[in-house]
């Protein structure tokens, strides 16, 4: 049964910064894409950021220069630093995992975890 579990939410002043951690369980990932999505409230969810190895990150337009994301693939742990964080990054926060070289549409999702960037 695979498992994704977020950490690392939570409430942070606008300029600051915050680092999310997800782990996955359930099966080998290093065939797997790795990533983050989110949702703001009456928002679709969007893409923010995926990884298939170091030289394969991929990020939205919206967070280049601010998050960057890493993955251990000895431990199944993704993580996302986010710096400089603003007030309409303020979303859950979705990690993600996809087979193959992309994270389109992800073939497994943990449960969220809440991002709230005040002003």
């Amino acid at each position: 049964q695979v498992q994704l579990v977020e950490s690392g939410g939570g409430l942070v002043q606008a300029g600051g910064s915050l680092r999310l951690s997800c782990a996955a369980s359930g099966r080998t990932f290093s065939s797997y894409t790795m990533g983050w999505f989110r949702q703001a409230p009456g928002k679709d969810r969007e893409f923010v950021a995926s990884i298939r190895s170091r030289t394969f990150a991929y990020y939205a337009d919206f967070v280049k220069g601010r998050f960057t994301i890493s993955r251990d693939s000895t431990k199944n742990t993704v993580d996302l630093q986010m710096n400089s964080l603003k007030p309409e990054d303020t979303a859950v926060y979705y990690c993600a995992v996809a087979q193959g070289l992309g994270i389109g549409v992800p073939d497994y999702w943990g449960q969220g975890t809440q991002v709230t960037v005040s002003s």
